[in-house]
């Protein structure tokens, strides 16, 4: 039985994070301690944003692994976190931290999924204010 991609146990709402290197480890440490990712796919994740960027607008920020983390990767998965005051990534300022572990090319579907949902600014000030899990699993509820 493959896991849930995205379960209450991913999400953190309220976050409180001083930068963007802590605020992508904790992002992958979700990842790691629900068993998607073995541990250093954290640092693959950090990697990955010396690279490039991944914010992607909206107040968005989808930090994954470098291509040559996918051995990392034991399950898809998504993990959530809301900073309600936000983060600072390269000059922009961040309020939801979606962490992306995909086995094979499923990452693809799963960015393209979550890119729909996160060009609604309507979606976006939803996701920053959610008082629930819940609410994050609703909106996200296509992305499985």
């Amino acid at each position: 039985m493959t896991k849930e991609i995205l379960t209450k146990d991913n999400i953190t709402l309220g976050a409180t994070l001083t930068d963007k290197e802590a605020a992508i480890r904790f992002t992958g440490q979700i990842l790691v301690d629900n068993g998607y990712v073995e541990a250093s796919y954290v640092d693959k994740m950090i990697e990955r944003e010396q690279v490039t960027t991944t914010y992607i607008g909206n107040n968005v920020a989808i930090p994954h692994g470098t291509e040559d983390a996918k051995k990392a990767v034991k399950e898809t998965g998504l993990s959530v976190v809301i900073c309600p005051d936000g983060v600072d990534f390269n000059g922009n300022t961040v309020n939801i931290l979606i962490g992306i572990a995909g086995k094979g090319d499923e990452h693809l579907e799963i960015l393209s999924k979550i890119a729909l949902v996160c060009a609604d600014e309507d979606n976006i000030q939803t996701l920053i204010q959610a008082s629930s899990k819940q609410e994050i699993i609703d909106l996200f509820s296509g992305v499985n």
